[in-house]
């Protein structure tokens, strides 16, 4: 007879199987004027992905900390669909079939 898992071990399972990797956030159509933003929930962590004034989307993690400014969040357009990293570990991105896809990386602006 197996016991269930303990919450440690289920969040550190989390965090390393499934964290690690792109993950699909929705349709680049979601956010379809420049200064919309969409606020999603991945892995319990809030990021929130917006289209800047160039037309590039650009994701950012939401920290609790004081003063904190929000993290930039690997961000990647695949056929229409917007992808994000949480693991800034993880280098790979998956290779385009064709070259009329565009990968944007966020990085901080200064304001």
């Amino acid at each position: 007879m197996t016991t269930p898992p303990d919450d440690r071990s289920f969040r550190r399972e989390m965090a390393t199987a499934y964290r690690s990797g792109w993950h699909f956030i929705d349709l680049v159509t979601a956010i379809p004027h420049p200064g919309d933003s969409l606020m999603v929930t991945v892995f319990g962590e809030p990021v929130v992905v917006t289209l800047d004034e160039d037309g590039d989307v650009r994701a950012y993690r939401c920290l609790r900390r004081p003063r904190g400014a929000p993290q930039p969040v690997r961000c990647a357009i695949r056929y229409g669909m917007i992808f994000v990293n949480l693991d800034q570990r993880d280098q790979s991105l998956p290779q385009p079939e064709t070259s009329g896809t565009r990968t944007t990386t966020a990085t901080p602006r200064s304001a």
